[in-house]
């Protein structure tokens, strides 16, 4: 007997992201509690006893003067991210589709995926299906939201959306969890990600290969629609369904998802003649990935002392994530006082966490987590 396909699904009812903004590839798991205290979380995981999307961190909630932080930071970027939205969008319409299927991995990716959307409307006034599913470091991509994505829409026009490269984990991952669904019969789908920054070198599709500050990697759910990371754990994830995740509805009131992506799309009017330019220069450019973002952490890991280069987490949106959600060891910088790092380092020091200054790092800053003893 075939196992029926799980609904999807939006908005208000789960995130609070509108309904035709996004479609989330995610079974429900709001009622499960799955968050555990850090330390203890990080120790299960680093000791191999739990895998890290067995379960969830508790969200850590920053003071009023960090959350006064990300409104001027995001004032200030604004233009910036429209800039990179608007940049990416139009390599993805000229180079892989017209009509564009957007599929973000969740959570970093839904955001820009919405971006993208906007933009996409914006200047082409085509409204281009957006979904977002989940894709989970070691254990590849939820393969019942492929299938329920290639039964509706043409393989050839998906585009898979994420918010920046770091090491290019992600990236990797991606290439293998297609191949490997193709080898079990799935359609063929193009893996190269859309991102707006590119630190890493890891894409040819990216609206900057800047490492700058994206002003939604400052928070967790409040910035990405009241959606945790997802969740893939056989005690409450069946074969059929979708990778889970939690919708946050208590943390309504500080919910800033929207906020983020109206200060932003409000800008695109303004970058837009510079678009062009901007698209012709990268166009004229050598776009081929080199791959220097896991070359310089694989140096940081030898020289730091780390076992792994997964406890290296390098660009202002994962240093960021480390803060955040992480049990973090040292912070890295470029330069002693760069603005886009004050959050970075106000969330250190409320965090008892060391920043070391490294002008030579190929990166504007680098978390490391810390390894259990």
């Amino acid at each position: 007997m075939t196992t029926p396909a799980p609904p999807p699904l939006r908005g208000p009812a789960f995130g609070s992201y509108g309904p035709d903004e996004v479609t989330w590839l995610l079974k429900d798991l709001s009622h499960v509690a799955l968050e555990g205290e850090l330390a203890e979380r990080e120790r299960r995981i680093q000791s191999g006893a739990a895998h890290y999307a067995e379960s969830l961190p508790i969200e850590y909630q920053p003071g009023a003067q960090y959350q006064e932080l990300f409104h001027t930071a995001l004032r200030d970027s604004a233009a910036r991210l429209a800039h990179a939205t608007a940049v990416v969008s139009e390599l993805v319409v000229a180079e892989r589709d017209r009509q564009p299927t957007l599929v973000s991995l969740a959570r970093a990716g839904t955001p820009v995926g919405i971006l993208m959307r906007r933009w996409i409307r914006f200047a082409h006034g085509v409204d281009a299906p957006h979904y977002t599913m989940s894709i989970v470091r070691d254990r590849g991509i939820d393969t019942v939201a492929l299938d329920h994505i290639t039964a509706r829409h043409r393989p050839e026009s998906v585009v898979f959306v994420d918010g920046w490269t770091g090491k290019g984990a992600i990236q990797r991952e991606l290439t293998d969890a297609l191949n490997a669904y193709a080898r079990a019969g799935g359609a063929r789908l193009a893996d190269e990600l859309a991102v707006l920054a590119d630190p890493g070198s890891c894409t040819r599709t990216y609206g900057t290969r800047d490492d700058f500050l994206i002003a939604s990697a400052c928070l967790n759910s409040t910035v990405s629609g009241l959606v945790s990371r997802t969740v893939l754990n056989a005690d409450h994830i069946g074969p059929g369904e979708f990778h889970g995740a939690k919708f946050y509805e208590h943390l309504r009131e500080f919910d800033v998802s929207n906020l983020f992506l109206d200060t932003v799309s409000e800008r695109f009017a303004e970058v837009q003649p510079d678009v062009r330019r901007s698209i012709e220069r990268i166009l004229d450019s050598d776009r081929e990935p080199r791959w220097s973002g896991w070359a310089s952490m694989e140096r940081l890991r030898d020289e730091y002392g780390v076992s792994s280069v997964n406890f290296v987490k390098p660009g202002v949106g994962e240093t960021t994530r480390v803060l955040l959600r992480r049990v973090p060891w040292m912070v890295l910088v470029r330069e002693p006082d760069l603005p886009e790092h004050h959050h970075i380092r106000m969330l250190a020091a409320e965090r008892g966490v060391p920043v070391e200054v490294r002008s030579d790092l190929a990166y504007s800053c680098v978390g490391l987590v810390k390894e259990d003893a």
